[in-house]
């Protein structure tokens, strides 16, 4: 999946599911918005931190969280681009439920 990365469409990122799952096992776009639930720069660093953060405190290989790093120091992420990632996160994430209950049946 390609995401913009800003206004004009110009510049995309590309994000794979098994990055979208990663995003979800560690719950990272969890209240990441700023105060007023908007997302901006501070949140991008926010998200950065608590990636590196995650990836100095595993004792595991920390392989998954650095393949993340790719979308996330992209050089064409900024504050857009992070929302845009959330959008896409959100999207993938309903679908993922939805198709979850029918496969249990």
């Amino acid at each position: 999946m390609k995401i913009n990365a800003n206004a004009s469409g110009t510049r995309t990122i590309e994000v794979t599911e098994e990055q979208l799952q990663i995003i979800r096992k560690f719950s990272l776009l969890d209240r990441i918005t700023n105060s007023m639930g908007k997302v901006d720069e501070d949140s991008l660093g926010k998200l950065r931190l608590t990636v590196r953060a995650l990836i100095a405190s595993q004792q595991m290989d920390a392989k998954e969280l650095l393949d993340l790093c790719t979308v996330l120091y992209d050089e064409n992420m900024k504050a857009l681009g992070l929302s845009n990632l959330m959008t896409c996160y959100n999207s993938w994430l309903q679908k993922q439920e939805t198709e979850q209950p029918a496969e249990q049946e």
